[in-house]
């Protein structure tokens, strides 16, 4: 799947896929380059928080399977960024299929 059709998915906004220093590659959806860009960018910086995050909390509960970790969700009221691999999505959440758009990036970030 190219990440161009995560756009007909029911409340995608905007859908990015950026290289691993966090430039943007492509993008769809919302206005201009530069807030794909800076959408890129931010899924970028908050893949490696997580990842840091993952790590510290395998190695405080002794538990496995929270690295690497497979992706990341920001929910607030009305909108939900979420990451898979080095795919974004950001979605309008009532209008949103959480569970069908995250099955889709991740068969995406997996091409």
């Amino acid at each position: 799947m190219m990440i161009k059709q995560l756009m007909i998915l029911d409340g995608v906004v905007a859908v990015a896929h950026f290289r691993d220093d966090g430039m943007l590659v492509e993008g769809y959806g919302i206005q201009g380059e530069a807030m794909l860009a800076g959408l890129a960018s931010f899924a970028h910086d908050y893949k490696r928080i997580v990842q840091g995050n993952a790590d510290q909390l395998s190695m405080f509960t002794g538990v496995r399977g929270w690295t690497p970790p497979a992706g990341w969700i920001v929910r607030g009221q009305d909108m939900l960024v979420c990451s898979i691999g080095n795919i974004v999505c950001l979605l309008e959440t009532r209008l949103a299929s959480l569970n069908e758009i995250m099955q889709q990036m991740e068969q995406a970030a997996s091409m």
